[in-house]
Order: structure tokens, then C-alpha cells, then sequence
């Protein structure tokens, strides 16, 4: 991997927080994604499946992790399956772990080869009264493919039909959600990452360039800081195209006087950022631009103060409307009639502001957590407040990432990424 070696004091932590949710004489099973195809013999770029990565560190295709705290054998209370090297595969892609190398990576000490494990799972259920099976419970998911972990439920519901079945996915969307100091500087390295691309990006941007040239200008800087590049696919959207909340065409040319809307952040160790900043391609924002910007940057100041331990995401959502109500009156958007008429379940404010303005972030951009429960020290949440104007042709965003903190005020991992007017501006002059 392009990232530098992490250490498995991490993934010991993840394994034993995990471990101590689960009920007693069961077990739990962690399979690797696939490698997906694209067509011909092509295939889409390995990308490990989160929750395996998150509680073993192993980042390499066709792995399983398996968790019985209550097992008879010691040996068998944590085990990696792994791939088995041979010289064709170290020929052809490269050798994968060997079973120090898999230990010095997760801490686990049991390492079996991949064809051992229909053998060793069949003893370990024998001993076992449930079993922990791993869906995607995301709120936001809306899984078409087949994926391994599918296979493996299926098969396993046939194979072994007596055993008490569990969900893993509800103990890690609580223990995800909380981060450890470790993953927590991780995730800052990704911010320093993406904060090198955008102050590049503001000496590169001037009228007549085209949308994918940034996407390139990032792509470059974030690759070369030991990023595998974008953490999510890169929304570069200037003048109206800001105004489309999932743009990613990124394929016109950058106009003088339009603003460009970058919702971008690098990945590092598969931890993600997710920033949105607003820029004027001339270099200088116009009034009315800077009027828009400042609304939603007041919006967004106001926002995160709220982002404390306690808070509910319910009623912090509700307060964020009534900010954004306050400046879009300010703009004159919308008046005191709309608002004295509006649709309860969609508020007048919704026609410029239609999205959520926190989601946690962490090994995925749109992060597992439970969204009904109280706010806690140590989760990270995107604060991204918009305004979005069709008519005008400018759309508006800004987004950092903050720490919740025993301390009162979240901690924002992208404070030394110019945010202020005065700040772009200077920067794009120079």
C-alpha cells in the first residue's frame, strides 16, 4: 500500500471493543470485498470492505477475519485467513502477507491459509450457539452486486441452519463512530493531504481552465503524499453546475466572473476527508457572490458550535434551518409569507438549502453511527452548510471536519485551510 505501515496496537483496541459486544459462545465472521469486474479480463482497483480493515488492519483481497472470545482452543479466539502466495502470483501481482507479516500488521497471532477455513469454521461451530453475519445496514446503502460477504451468509444459513444468528453491523456503527487518538490523526493526515491540493489549486485556477484540469492539479498532489488518491469521486462544479449537489462530470471550461464549487478530499490508510470550498475563478468574488458566501459561512460558524457532546442531530438540524431561514431572508430569497406558508415537512428554506448539514466521517466519507443517539467525544462530523441558486447560477457550499471534544467546541482538523474571503483571495492575487 501506498500509506505507511500502521501499527497494531489500533486494531487490537478495535478487536476487543468489538469482542465485548458480542454475546456469549458466539462467533463472528469478516470477509474481504471482491475484487470487481469491469469487463473483458479488466477490473476495478481493490478497495478492502472497512469493517475487516478496521478490526485487523489487513488490507489485501480474499481475507477473513473470524472473532470467538468464548473458543475452547486459545488459538482459535482470533483467526486471519489469508491468500496464499506462490511464485506465479508473486510473479504476476506481487507476493501477498505471509503469516509474520499478517501478525506484525494485526495482532493477531492464528494465521491460516484461505483453504483451511471450510475445515476450521466447521470446528468452531460445533462449539459455537450463534454467529455474527456482516450486512451493510447504511442508511444511505443500495447494494445491487452480490458481495462476498453475501455468498459467504448464504452458504452459511444452509450449511449450519440450528445456529442463533446476530447482526454485527449495530456494534460497529457504535464502536466506528467513536475514534480512537490513532484514527483521529489519521483522518488529520488526510485534511493536511487535501489542504496541499487546495492551496495548489489556488495559484492554478484562472479563467479558460476546464474543470478536469483541477481534478488533475489534485489528483497529482494528493498521490504524491502516499494518498491512493480521492476519497470519494471529486465534485469540481463551476457557475450553474454548482447548483447539481452530486456534479462529477467535470467537463467545462472555468468562466471568468463564475464561482467553482470543490467538494474533494484525499484518502490516507483508506481514512477519509471530505472538504467543500467555493472560489472565484477571476480571483476576486463579486458582492453579491461574497453576499451568498458570507451567509453560508455564517451558517456554517454558527453550526458547528453546536456539534457538542449531547447534542442530537434531530434538533441540531432543525436549529441549522432557522439559521439558514434568517440569512436567506437577508438575500431576499425568501420573505415572511413563504415562511408564514411553508410546508412544515419541507420548510420555504428547503428550496436553497435541500441537504443535511452533518454526517459522521471516518473509514468511509459517509461514516457508519447511529444518527438517533446523543453526540460523543471522539466522533467526526462534516459541517456543510449550502446555499444553491439556480436562477443566479451560483451554487455555494462550505464543509470542514471536526473532532466532538469533552472541551466544549469541536476541533476542526481543517482550520489551516483558507476559508475566509480575504484569505482566497489573497492567495489567488498574489
Amino acid at each position: 500500500m501506498k500509506y505507511e505501515k500502521l501499527q497494531k496496537e489500533l486494531f487490537i483496541k478495535n478487536r476487543d471493543k468489538f469482542t465485548a459486544k458480542m454475546k456469549s459462545n458466539s462467533l463472528a465472521v469478516f470477509n474481504s470485498n471482491d475484487i470487481f469486474p469491469i469487463s473483458a479480463d479488466s477490473t476495478m482497483p481493490f478497495q478492502q470492505h472497512r469493517d475487516i480493515f478496521y478490526l485487523s488492519g489487513v488490507d489485501q483481497e480474499e481475507s477473513i477475519l473470524v472473532l470467538f472470545p468464548d473458543a475452547q482452543n486459545e488459538n482459535h479466539r482470533e483467526i486471519l485467513f489469508l491468500k496464499e502466495t506462490s511464485e506465479t502470483i508473486a510473479i504476476w501481482e506481487g507476493e501477498k502477507l505471509s503469516k509474520q507479516q499478517a501478525y506484525e500488521l494485526s495482532g493477531v497471532k492464528t494465521v491460516y491459509w484461505l483453504q483451511q477455513f471450510d475445515t476450521i469454521l466447521n470446528q468452531l461451530m460445533a462449539e459455537a450457539e450463534g454467529i455474527y453475519f456482516n450486512k451493510n445496514e447504511h442508511l444511505r446503502a443500495a447494494n445491487e452486486v452480490e458481495t462476498r460477504e453475501d455468498r459467504f451468509i448464504k452458504k452459511c444459513k444452509n450449511q449450519y441452519p440450528a445456529h442463533a444468528v446476530y447482526k454485527s453491523a449495530p456494534i460497529l456503527h457504535s464502536i466506528r463512530s467513536v475514534k480512537e487518538s490513532e484514527e483521529i490523526h489519521l483522518i488529520q493526515h488526510a485534511c493536511n493531504i487535501t489542504k496541499k491540493g487546495i492551496e495548489r489549486l489556488l495559484k492554478f485556477v484562472t479563467p479558460g481552465v476546464w474543470e478536469y484540469q483541477i481534478e488533475a492539479e489534485l489528483a497529482h498532489e494528493f498521490l504524491m503524499n502516499r494518498s491512493k488518491g480521492f476519497a470519494y469521486t471529486p465534485i469540481v462544479a463551476s457557475g450553474k453546475n454548482a447548483c447539481v449537489l452530486h456534479y462529477i462530470e467535470n467537463n467545462k471550461e472555468c468562466l471568468a466572473g463564475d464561482l467553482i464549487l470543490l467538494d474533494v478530499g484525499a484518502e490516507y490508510a483508506n481514512y477519509a476527508s471530505d472538504l467543500t470550498r467555493c472560489i472565484p475563478v477571476s480571483g476576486r468574488f463579486s458582492q453579491r457572490q461574497k453576499e451568498i458566501y458570507n451567509a453560508v459561512l455564517h451558517v456554517k460558524k454558527e453550526a458547528q458550535k453546536m456539534l457538542v457532546p449531547g447534542t442530537l442531530i434531530s434538533e441540531y438540524q432543525l436549529e441549522v434551518g432557522r439559521i439558514m431561514e434568517n440569512e436567506l431572508v437577508k438575500l431576499k430569497l425568501i420573505d415572511t409569507t413563504d415562511i408564514k406558508n411553508q410546508n412544515p415537512d419541507w420548510p420555504a428554506y428547503k428550496k436553497y438549502f435541500m441537504h443535511g448539514t452533518s454526517h459522521f466521517l471516518g473509514l468511509d466519507t459517509h461514516d457508519v453511527g447511529h444518527f438517533n443517539n446523543p453526540i460523543q467525544p471522539g466522533m467526526v462530523f462534516t459541517c456543510e452548510p449550502g446555499i444553491y441558486i439556480p436562477e443566479e447560477g451560483i451554487g455555494i457550499r462550505l464543509e470542514d471536519d471536526l473532532v466532538i471534544t469533552n472541551s466544549g467546541l469541536p476541533f476542526n482538523l481543517m482550520s489551516n485551510i483558507p476559508i475566509e474571503i480575504e484569505e482566497i483571495e489573497e492567495i489567488m492575487n498574489v
